[in-house]
């Protein structure tokens, strides 16, 4: 996955059938045209199994950055080596691929990018 790293990355875990993580799609997708300019990168990962429907949600809610899934669901091993108990997840990670964030949402999730970025 390093080759998608940017200043900073969001490793996103979500799945089409996850209303959370649908209900959070506008706030990454909002942070994404605020800050990829400035170095934001985000690999989406999704716990999907029916490609269909994981392709219209990417559809649906203009997710324009890079979306990976191997249509396992929760046996997904990139959500396996990240240790992903639920979704949403997201972990923030350096331009090394370090963790320096998880868990975040929202606004939280905002201030985190914009404080790194920043920096």
């Amino acid at each position: 996955m390093k080759e998608s790293l940017g200043k900073i990355t969001i490793v996103d875990f979500w799945a089409s059938w996850c209303a959370p993580c649908r209900a959070e799609m506008p706030n990454l997708v909002a942070i994404y045209k605020d800050f990829h300019s400035k170095g934001l990168n985000i690999v989406g990962v999704s716990l999907d199994k029916d490609a269909t429907k994981w392709k219209e949600a990417i559809a649906k809610n203009k997710l324009n950055w890079v979306q990976v899934s191997n249509l396992k669901q929760w046996e997904e091993p990139i959500a396996a080596q990240y240790e992903v108990q639920e979704i949403p997840s997201t972990f923030i990670l350096d331009a090394s691929g370090n963790i320096v964030a998880r868990g975040l949402t929202g606004e939280a999730l905002r201030s985190k990018i914009n404080e790194l970025l920043s920096k």
